[in-house]
């Protein structure tokens, strides 16, 4: 297994990550024709997703953003690809920060930040490109790689301009050391890994067990909660994009979970093909005694 490894990352990817981006879009629009025509990957998951999310469209408006997404997707894959060895000066040139003084404030005044993040447009390059942007030391807290070896070279890839990566199961840990001024990523929208500690809301007009992470921990730590904007400018160009969801954290039982959700739902009604469907966002219902605490703002 560890040679099938070693000569699939240095035998394939690596000569693919070198390529430049004209021709991994070539790849991209070819791959699009693998995973969607040919092979459907996950195709009943997101067409599911889809029409779940947007009951008020059309049939053939629901094929049309599935195939938009397997596009966006194909891209992503390509691009993420990239990451793998993408110099500094090309990564300036495909995604810029509009507004890095608004967290810089932040450090100025002697304090650690959590970013709430989403998985909509490109956010593996927000992670690659952060720590080149901003003063605090950024810390992405992510679940591992089944497969250890992939699991390194992600991370190693990851880090290599500065950013720090903190497997979830030691996010405690990583919050009681204190070592400088740091802002702590957090990824929100993935499906609870315990179900039954989470936030229940809606979100695109379906019941949602929601992360409580980013609420549980600033408010643990009055840590200032900002919520991280990825926009798609054209194929392949991104910026990046700081909105404050609350200053001092001790507030109301659930406002900043429903906060963050609300962000990001807006954000996907504007560009719905950008966002990752082939999530399985919903495999959890509601339990009929839990209470139904985030309405959500997605419209019938």
């Amino acid at each position: 297994m560890k040679l099938l490894n070693l000569i699939f990352f240095y035998g394939a990817l690596i000569p693919i990550s070198r390529l430049p981006f004209r021709v991994l879009y070539v790849i991209s629009d070819c791959l699009y024709f693998i995973l969607y025509k040919a092979l459907g990957y996950r195709k009943s998951v997101v067409i599911r997703n889809i029409t779940n999310s947007f009951p008020h469209k059309s049939n053939e408006e629901h094929i049309q953003l599935m195939s938009d997404f397997y596009r966006h997707l194909c891209d992503l894959t390509v691009e993420n690809i990239k990451v793998f060895t993408i110099s500094e000066k090309e990564l300036s040139l495909h995604f810029k920060f509009i507004n890095p003084e608004f967290i810089d404030r932040y450090y100025d005044q002697g304090r650690s930040v959590i970013m709430a993040l989403g998985h909509l447009n490109n956010w593996e390059l927000t992670a690659v490109s952060i720590a080149k942007s901003i003063k605090h030391q950024p810390i992405a807290l992510y679940r591992p790689f089944t497969n250890k070896f992939f699991d390194a070279k992600m991370r190693e890839s990851r880090s290599r301009y500065g950013l720090k990566m903190i497997p979830t199961r030691q996010t405690w840990e990583e919050f009681n050391k204190g070592e400088g001024l740091r802002a702590i990523v957090f990824a929100f929208d993935q499906s609870p890994v315990n179900p039954k500690k989470c936030y229940w809301g809606t979100f695109l007009n379906q019941d949602t067990a929601m992360n409580f992470g980013v609420e549980k921990y600033s408010k643990a730590y009055n840590y200032p909660v900002i919520y991280g904007r990825i926009n798609k400018v054209k194929r392949g160009h991104y910026t990046y994009e700081f909105t404050e969801v609350i200053e001092a954290p001790q507030s109301e039982y659930g406002y900043i979970t429903q906060r963050v959700n609300d962000l990001l739902e807006q954000d996907i009604l504007k560009t719905p093909q950008y966002w990752l469907w082939s999530h399985k966002r919903w495999k959890y219902k509601r339990p009929v005694d839990q209470v139904l605490t985030h309405q959500g703002t997605a419209r019938e």
